[in-house]
């Protein structure tokens, strides 16, 4: 199978930033070394004992030899060690992380759904991706939510077969395994086999999810059998199963993803799809899709060089359109690039993140989409020429008025205004899963997977075991700006604009951090500041993602956390012009880090929903 060829490194002049070494120190400082924090040796999976019908415990941070992994959830972060453990390398462990997730945390990820896969080889010392994003029914048009010429209501959308795009997922694991891995399906699916089978400890968090979808769920008798055990939410500390899934998983280990694409599988999802199976007794109505067998049978993974861009003299990989995510990080650290943030005060830190995030926000509405359908300036948009005619914006004492105009990279000039009607940013759903993976031998992988909404569609495909996406609905159901093209209206085949953003930076050719997040067209925000607050601010990985969050999309208010919602922060940016709005939770990121004595440091979130889980192979603190 043949894989992108590596882009070209960008030679950096500027004086390197210690971040490597930094991190250690402040790790040292803050004791975040400290043997309480990496529980991968006390876990039954890296013994390759049998699975526990409880949860292992989780730790937000890691340190150790041997590989790492970081996802939202203990019982998927150990099947990822496990594989690891028993000689598998990153894509193998990747594919187990996913599959578990699938398991635990069904609402965000599964068979069901799609994502991007970004891959760094520590032979060849390349990058290289994976498109697995779910695609339109060769059917669809741009009318596809159009009824008597006008959008259907967002939640009529999100709850039908017209939203269920072809999924991407089964294919990205094959598509990886296949240029990466050492394993076959069959073996990494395993732990998400033995634990959808055995069941895992239902959380705070699991509980809730499942109580939001309540209503929808019970209107589907799959969903609502699956996860309303007993016609009841499922308790906090009780165990779910899913027989279903675990045979599904069987079945694919044996089969391969063309059980999905064209087997019986294959026919479940076609028939779920274009006749939802909706409780007689519901008075919901579920419309119909138009997928089809050949629509399985037609579906191929993407296979496309990253994004690049060089900051503080490290080279930033990340996921090429149909993302937006890879462009717009790069444009607004391309805009922030020539900004002394290391040394400024926290207001003017915030400040011109937020202000880079809104003009790259400007420009990412108006320019990415699907490029087997549009034409994407990827190269203008991460080039350093059109973000410095961007930056010039910005200033200290004052903020742009949102929506900013979009620039034309394709005609950068001396200082770009901008043209036209800006274009807000459209609504996306927020309950996707990342997941970060290291091996012994320095192969790294970046891998975010989505059902969209938090559980999709809402419908079980019967007897399966898992939901299916409504991506669907990351279209724009009509153009933003009426009179003004917009790349990301349905049509045939097409695969809907996301902002999913698994990134990779390397310094010198290897790897120094990997990071990536949930959360809708917040993901871009929630990567970018982690990344700055991790390579400018100088916080230890674990410490960048947990710090509090605001997010600037291109609109008139700025989304902020709760951390910086009762602060002097706040008031000092609002004295600036900024205007607020509380967001309860932004993102949920994970992270690896290569140190600079070999160790790996693995990082997830300490609270955000109910704290990730971070392990090493091998601990060392």
């Amino acid at each position: 199978m043949a894989l992108p060829r590596p882009l070209p490194r960008r030679r950096v002049h500027r004086r390197r930033l210690p971040v490597l070494a930094a991190t250690a120190a402040l790790l040292t400082t803050t004791g975040l070394t400290t043997a309480g924090l990496t529980p991968a040796a006390a876990s039954p999976y890296a013994s390759g004992a049998p699975a526990p019908a409880h949860s292992p415990a989780k730790s937000p941070v890691a340190t150790g030899y041997g590989g790492a992994v970081a996802s939202v959830d203990a019982d998927a972060s150990a099947a990822g060690i496990e594989v690891l453990r028993k000689g598998g390398n990153a894509t193998d462990a990747a594919v187990a992380v996913a599959a578990a997730l699938g398991v635990t945390e069904p609402y965000s990820a599964g068979v069901g759904g799609g994502g991007y896969f970004v891959h760094y080889d520590a032979r060849t010392h390349r990058v290289s991706t994976l498109d697995g994003r779910e695609r339109a029914p060769l059917s669809a048009n741009e009318g596809l939510f159009l009824e008597k010429g006008k959008p259907l209501p967002f939640a009529d959308a999100v709850t039908s077969g017209l939203s269920v795009g072809t999924p991407g997922t089964p294919a990205t694991w094959d598509a990886a395994l296949r240029a990466w891995g050492s394993r076959g399906l069959g073996e990494v699916l395993a732990p998400a086999e033995r634990l959808a089978r055995r069941g895992f400890t239902v959380d705070e968090t699991f509980r809730r999810q499942t109580a939001d979808n309540e209503a929808r769920f019970r209107d589907f008798p799959a969903s609502a059998k699956l996860f309303l055990p007993g016609g009841r939410l499922p308790a906090v500390g009780s165990t779910l199963k899913n027989p279903d899934l675990a045979r599904t998983y069987r079945l694919m280990g044996r089969q391969g993803v063309d059980a999905v694409y064209k087997g019986d599988v294959a026919r479940d999802i076609v028939r779920t799809v274009r006749k939802p199976p909706v409780d007689p007794a519901s008075h919901r109505v579920a419309r119909p899709g138009d997928l089809t067998e050949r629509d399985l049978r037609a579906y191929s993974v993407r296979q496309q060089a990253p994004t690049h861009t060089g900051y503080r003299g490290l080279d930033v990989y990340g996921i090429a359109p149909s993302s937006s995510g890879g462009t717009t990080v790069a444009e607004a650290l391309n805009i922030l690039e020539n900004s002394r943030l290391s040394s400024v005060d926290r207001a003017t830190y915030l400040h011109r993140y937020l202000e880079a995030s809104r003009i790259a926000f400007a420009d990412r509405n108006r320019w990415v989409g699907d490029p087997a359908f549009e034409k994407v300036p990827v190269a203008g948009l991460t080039s350093q020429a059109f973000a410095d005619s961007r930056a010039c914006l910005i200033s200290d004492d004052a903020v742009l008025t949102s929506p900013v105009p979009p620039g034309d990279p394709r005609r950068p000039g001396e200082c770009a205004a901008g043209r036209g009607p800006g274009a807000p940013t459209p609504y996306e759903g927020e309950n996707t899963t990342h997941l970060t993976v290291a091996d012994k031998w320095g192969n790294v992988v970046a891998y975010t997977l989505t059902l969209e909404q938090t559980g999709g569609s809402g419908i079980t495909v019967p007897g399966r075991g898992f939901l299916l996406n409504n991506e669907l609905t990351d279209f724009s159901f009509v153009p933003v700006s009426p009179g003004v093209h917009d790349p990301n209206l349905p049509g045939p085949g097409k695969r809907p604009r996301s902002s999913i953003s698994p990134t990779i930076v390397l310094d010198h050719g290897r790897p120094a951090f990997a990071l990536g997040s949930p959360g809708g067209a917040t993901i871009i925000t929630t990567v970018l500041q982690t990344l700055l607050n991790h390579v400018d601010r100088r916080m230890p990985l674990v410490d960048a993602i947990a710090a509090p969050r605001a997010s600037q999309r291109n609109a008139a208010a700025t989304e902020l956390e709760p951390g910086l919602w009762d602060s002097t922060l706040r008031r000092s940016l609002e004295a600036k012009g900024h205007v607020f709005k509380l967001n309860p939770e932004i993102g949920a990121a994970t992270g690896v880090q290569r140190l600079p004595d070999g160790r790996w440091l693995a990082a997830a979130e300490r609270t955000r929903r109910g704290g990730g889980s971070a392990m090493v192979v091998r601990p060392a603190g």
